[in-house]
């Protein structure tokens, strides 16, 4: 990825360890592929699962040192650290409710940290884990994937050059149909945990796809939201955590929303939309479409906007990998997320100061999306009363 003003060429990569992602694991695979991408990062250890015949088992697969595949990861924490050669960074794939155990740990022990969101599953442990980043020192990255799609920072840009003038609405839809059926109950690792709330936090729906709309709409705006007003469901019977949720939004600057977020929506495989409307102009993007952008300036024609094409920003552009009309999306987007990890890491490693231009999730993001979480959750419960969103 050609990113102006950014070094290409520091001597060796950055030594990587991964948590989750073992046999049987979807996202897990996405993480190691966008890693390598940009070939900014070198997979060298691991505690792939839970168990350490399987972690065993799972690091054989991807072809990892035996004597680096660890049967837990305060174990590989500790080794890693007295090795002279030991990681610098870990990914950290698990299932939610272990995600502050893990950074916490890899934090204390003085790592580097890619999370995969959200980034706990209560707002005191993001709240907690916050203050532990600050701390210690270390970079922490949260990989919202879909804030490294080349439109998305083309729209990001627009807006803040004030492109749309003030921002009126924001509408945010993610749409699914995967769990319409008790899933779960058909062997889907993914679905498992997903629909327990001792693994997946309060939110099924909402914390798992939701908390995409919700960091979507506020990373491309650069507005946050203030109050909500929630309705979760679970249409599934027997099911214990929200399958469709609907709200409405109050954002800080007097902007409203609306967010919808479903994994019950038949015929939706991953729609996530985003619509965005201020005084002077209108944006629309599809991320099963995520090289057009639609623009319409107020009382002029609608006017497409492509990835490479006429009109494409600078934004755009430093995210971009291949020519014009190839598809860039899904893998390259987490890469996006990678690449910049990897010059927030080199520029601590180095002690100077980061290249312009990072825009990456952080930690804050990741306090803002439990605090969405639990006001959703809120809300839902006392029949879609407005609640305000408790910010860190």
């Amino acid at each position: 990825m050609a990113i102006e003003g950014r070094s290409d060429t520091h001597a060796g990569r950055i030594r990587l360890g991964m948590v989750g992602g073992g046999q049987g694991a979807f996202i897990g695979a996405v993480h190691r592929i966008a890693s390598r991408i940009d070939d900014r990062f070198a997979l060298l250890a691991g505690a792939l699962s839970s168990t350490p015949e399987k972690a065993r088992a799972s690091a054989a697969e991807i072809g990892l040192d035996p004597a680096r595949s660890y049967g837990s990861y305060e174990e590989m924490a500790t080794a890693e650290r007295d090795r002279d050669d030991g990681i610098e960074a870990v990914a950290i794939v698990t299932p939610n409710h272990m995600h502050f155990p893990v950074a916490k740990t890899f934090l204390e022990a003085g790592f580097h940290v890619i999370c995969d969101k959200p980034m706990t599953t209560t707002l005191a442990e993001a709240k907690s884990l916050a203050a532990i980043a600050e701390t210690s020192g270390r970079v922490f990255v949260l990989t919202h994937n879909y804030t490294g799609y080349p439109m998305i920072r083309q729209a990001r840009a627009m807006i803040a050059a004030g492109d749309l003038g003030p921002i009126r609405m924001v509408v945010a839809e993610y749409a699914q149909d995967w769990l319409a059926t008790r899933a779960e109950d058909a062997g889907s690792k993914q679905a498992g945990w997903r629909v327990d709330p001792t693994k997946a936090g309060a939110g099924g729906a909402i914390g798992d796809i939701g908390t995409h709309a919700h960091n979507l709409a506020c990373y491309v705006t650069g507005l946050r939201v203030e109050k909500l007003s929630a309705d979760l469901t679970a249409f599934v019977p027997g099911r214990r955590l929200d399958d469709n949720a609907s709200m409405l939004l109050r954002f800080a600057g007097g902007a409203k929303g609306m967010l919808w977020a479903s994994q019950v929506a038949v015929g939706n495989e991953n729609g996530l939309t985003l619509r965005i409307y201020g005084e002077k102009g209108g944006l629309e993007w599809a991320q099963e479409e995520p090289n057009k952008l639609w623009y319409t300036p107020l009382g002029e024609p609608k006017r497409l906007i492509t990835r490479g094409g006429a009109g494409a920003n600078q934004a755009a552009a430093a995210v971009s990998r291949i020519p014009p009309g190839h598809p860039e999306g899904y893998l390259e987007g987490f890469a996006t997320i990678y690449a910049e990890a990897a010059e927030l890491i080199r520029a601590a490693r180095d002690g100077i100061k980061p290249p312009a231009g990072i825009a990456l999730p952080t930690i804050a993001d990741g306090v803002d999306g439990l605090a969405f979480i639990e006001a959703c959750v809120a809300s839902s419960k006392q029949d879609g009363a407005w609640v305000s969103l408790e910010h860190g």
